[in-house]
């Protein structure tokens, strides 16, 4: 072999050597390949405003017209349903109901009157009717007997029908009186008192303000992009903004609106707080906090 073959050789050998490294470098720079991992999105804090609310909240207004004779709740005074709250002036009202009382009385006593005649008349008949029998009488005292008999009998009746409307009467003023006091509609307390003694009130005159305590709710609204997000038996969280340390309640979601208010572009949602609440009370806001998928 000449010596320029041997030259060729050597620089292809060295070529190749050179490419090899070359690739080992590269394969030792190329990063492995990282496991793939799942991005997780937190959900959204979302909170919103509303008013804490009870069922049973109503002014208790007077049902007849009169003067208020006595007052017996105060505000922040805790009553039960049909306690007495005030009393109005129920003499007349009285008077006409013992008026009343005695006609029925009356009306009793007579019917029983009648009704002991009927019996003496209906002896007197039968006793006709066998001396009717025997040919010792006309037919004429007979019939007219019978006839007596039945007139007593049209008399009972007219007797029964007036004192059934005598005792409708006294029913009527017995309801009468009864709007003279002024008796809390449900457990729970005296609010306000809009009455004072002496006043004359009229029918429909506010006369207190009565609110349960329990159980308690909160209202407030969406807007409607949230509407399907939310459903009956979801929890959320209920704080008071004006508390140093607000403490947190859990209410539960019973009630949302099922159509989107047109004019505010918001749903309605009610939740019932399910957790002991002592600070909370019936007019409060309170913030709403839940979390939005």
């Amino acid at each position: 072999m000449n010596q320029s073959a041997i030259a060729l050789t050597v620089l292809a050998l060295a070529c190749s050597a050179c490419n090899g490294s070359q690739d080992k470098v590269a394969a030792a720079a190329a990063p492995a390949p990282s496991a793939s991992r799942e991005l997780v999105t937190p959900p959204e804090k979302f909170v919103a405003s509303g008013p804490v609310v009870v069922e049973n909240q109503l002014d208790v207004a007077a049902l007849r017209d009169g003067v208020v004779v006595s007052i017996l709740a105060q505000p922040d005074t805790l009553v039960h349903q049909g306690q007495l709250l005030a009393k109005l002036d129920d003499r007349q009202i009285s008077a006409d109901l013992d008026a009343a009382a005695a006609r029925v009385r009356a009306l009793e006593a007579n019917l029983e009157n009648w009704r002991a005649e009927t019996k003496m008349l209906q002896a007197d008949r039968t006793r006709a009717e066998k001396l009717y029998e025997a040919q010792v009488i006309a037919k004429e005292e007979l019939e007219h007997a019978q006839y007596k008999e039945q007139a007593d009998e049209f008399e009972i009746r007219r007797e029964t029908e007036s004192l059934n409307n005598a005792k409708d009467v006294e029913e009527s003023l017995e309801l009468e009186k009864g709007k003279t006091s002024i008796t809390a509609p449900f457990d729970g307390i005296v609010a306000r008192r809009y009455v004072r003694v002496g006043q004359k009130v009229s029918v429909g005159d506010r006369l207190f303000w009565v609110t349960a305590l329990a159980p308690l709710e909160v209202r407030f609204t969406l807007p409607e992009r949230f509407f399907g997000e939310l459903h009956q038996g979801d929890v959320v969280q209920v704080t008071s903004p004006d508390e140093a340390h607000p403490s947190k309640y859990t209410a539960k979601i019973v009630q949302v609106s099922p159509v989107i208010d047109p004019s505010s572009g918001t749903m309605e949602v009610l939740a019932k707080v399910i957790d002991p609440a002592p600070r909370l009370r019936p007019g409060m806001l309170v913030n709403i906090d839940f979390d939005r998928p």
